[in-house]
C-alpha cells in the first residue's frame, strides 16, 4: 500500500515540513491542531483567550481553575454566614496558621510529582519540634544551631526513606508508613516522661508565627516587589523568546496579568495593615514558594523530576540517575516536614506528644492535591501548596466561626478532597482521550 507525500504547514510562524504517510486518515482528520496560546493571544486578542480556554477545557487541562473557583465560593458562603470571615484579623490568622501545613505540602508536592506518596511527614515534623525543644531548652544549645540540627535531621530521615524505596526497591507507601511509626516512637522517646517541653515565646522558633512587620511599608513593599518581580520576569522571558524566534506573550498580555497580581497583592497588604501588619511566617512561606517554583521549572534538576513522573523507563534511557533523584526528592520532603514542624512548635509554643499526629498528615496531602497537584505524577507546581492550604484552613476557620463541631469539619474537608481527586481522575482520562497524556 502506498500513500502520497504532501507538504503541510506546521504552524503560523511559517515553518513547513513534509508530512509522513497517514495510516489512519479518519484518526488524522479528528486530531486537534495544537497552536501555541501566545500566538492566539497575539493574533486574536481577547478572543484568543476564549479560544485557548475552550481548548484547555475540552482537553481536560483545568489547571488551577477549580480551586480558584472553590476559594471564591468559600469566601462568599462564609462571609454571608458571618461578616467576620473576611475581616483583617481572620485573614491574618488564616495566613499565619496555614504556613506550617503549607511548608509540609511543598515537600509532599515533590514526592507526588514522582507519582509516589510519603506518609511519614507528620511524624518527621514532630521529631523536628522535639529536637529543637530538647537541644535548646533541656540541653542549653544555641537555638539557631538547634534549628539547623532539626532541619538536617529531617533531610536525613527523608533520605533514609528514599534509600529503601529507590535503592532497595521497597514500595514508598510501606517504607514511609514504617517511618511514620518509627519516628513517632522516636519523638516520644525524645520528649521523655513529661511528654511536653515548652518553648521560649521570645525565641527564634517562638517568633516564627508571632512576629509581625508592623510598619505599613513592609506589606505594601512586599506587594510592590511581587508585582515588579513578576513583570520583570515575564517581560524578560518574552524578550528572550522573541530573540530566539519562538512565540512569546505580547506586552498587553503581560500587563493584564501584572495588573491582576497587583490588585490581589495590594488588597492583601491593605488587610494585613488593618490588623497587626505583615506576618513573618507568610513572608518566609512566599520565599520558599518562589525558590522551589524556580527549582522545579527553571533548572535541569526540576525537569528530571517531571520526567520521572512521566515515565521512569524513558527517564532512565535518557541518562537520568533515577535512584539519586528519588532519594533527593524524599530528602526534600523530609526537609520541609522538619521546617513545617518548627512552625507548628511555634504555633503552640511547645513540643508535645501530639505534635505531628491527628489530621496533620491528611491535611498536608489534601493541600497538595486540592491545590492542583496530580496524584498520578508529572503534573503540579509548588504554588499548589498555597492554593490548597488556603482552601483547607479557610474551611476550618469558616466552620469554627459558626461554632460547627470538629467532626463536621473533618467530613467537609474529606468531601472537598474526594471531589478534587475525582476531578483529577476525570481530567486525566479526558487528557488521554484527547491524546495529551
Amino acid at each position: 500500500m502506498t500513500t502520497d507525500k504532501s507538504a503541510t504547514s506546521l504552524d503560523k510562524a511559517g515553518t513547513t515540513a513534509d508530512a509522513p504517510p497517514v495510516g489512519n486518515p479518519d484518526a488524522a482528520d479528528g486530531a486537534a491542531t495544537v497552536i501555541d496560546p501566545r500566538l492566539l493571544v497575539r493574533e486574536q486578542g481577547l478572543s484568543g483567550y476564549v479560544t485557548e480556554f475552550k481548548r484547555k477545557i475540552s482537553g481536560g487541562d483545568l489547571g488551577s481553575i477549580p480551586v480558584i473557583v472553590g476559594l471564591a465560593i468559600i469566601a462568599v458562603v462564609f462571609q454571608s454566614m458571618n461578616s467576620e470571615f473576611l475581616s483583617a484579623k481572620n485573614i491574618s490568622d488564616i495566613a499565619t496558621t496555614m504556613v506550617a501545613t503549607g511548608m509540609m505540602a511543598v515537600g509532599i508536592i515533590f514526592v507526588l510529582l514522582l507519582g509516589e506518596i510519603d506518609l511519614s511527614v507528620g511524624s518527621v515534623s514532630g521529631v523536628s519540634g522535639a529536637i529543637v525543644a530538647v537541644l535548646s531548652v533541656t540541653q542549653g544549645m544555641n537555638e539557631w544551631l538547634a534549628i539547623l540540627v532539626a532541619i538536617v535531621s529531617g533531610a536525613v530521615m527523608g533520605a533514609i526513606h528514599g534509600f529503601f524505596f529507590a535503592r532497595v526497591g521497597a514500595p514508598a507507601f510501606a517504607v514511609t508508613l514504617a517511618g511514620l511509626l518509627f519516628w513517632l516512637g522516636f519523638m516520644l522517646q525524645l520528649l521523655g516522661d513529661s511528654g511536653t517541653i515548652n518553648l521560649d515565646g521570645d525565641g527564634v522558633v517562638g517568633k516564627l508565627t508571632t512576629y509581625y512587620f508592623t510598619d505599613v511599608a513592609a506589606a505594601y513593599g512586599l506587594a510592590a516587589i511581587a508585582v515588579v518581580g513578576y513583570f520583570a520576569a515575564a517581560f524578560l522571558d518574552a524578550r528572550r523568546r522573541e530573540a530566539a524566534g519562538i512565540p512569546a506573550r505580547p506586552l498587553a498580555d503581560i500587563l493584564v496579568r501584572t495588573a491582576v497580581i497587583a490588585v490581589f497583592g495590594f488588597a492583601a497588604a491593605y488587610m494585613f495593615n488593618q490588623y497587626r501588619g505583615l506576618p513573618l511566617a507568610l513572608v518566609l512561606f512566599l520565599i520558599v514558594l518562589v525558590g522551589t517554583d524556580f527549582l522545579l521549572r527553571r533548572t535541569a534538576y526540576g525537569r528530571k523530576i517531571f520526567a520521572l513522573g512521566g515515565s521512569v523507563e524513558a527517564s532512565r534511557r535518557a541518562g537520568i540517575n533515577v535512584t539519586a533523584i528519588r532519594i533527593s526528592v524524599f530528602s526534600i520532603a523530609g526537609t520541609f516536614a522538619a521546617i513545617g514542624g518548627l512552625f507548628w512548635a511555634s504555633k503552640i509554643a511547645a513540643a508535645n506528644q501530639g505534635s505531628g499526629t491527628g489530621d496533620l498528615l491528611m491535611n498536608v496531602i489534601a493541600a497538595a492535591v486540592i491545590g492542583g497537584t496530580s496524584l498520578f505524577g508529572g503534573r503540579g507546581r509548588t504554588w499548589n501548596a498555597l492554593l490548597g492550604v488556603m482552601v483547607i484552613v479557610s474551611i476550618q476557620y469558616g466552620l469554627s466561626l459558626e461554632g460547627i463541631a470538629t467532626p463536621i469539619q473533618y467530613m467537609v474537608t474529606g468531601a472537598v478532597l474526594l471531589a478534587t481527586v475525582v476531578i483529577d481522575s476525570v481530567t486525566r482520562k479526558t487528557q488521554k482521550t484527547a491524546g495529551r497524556a
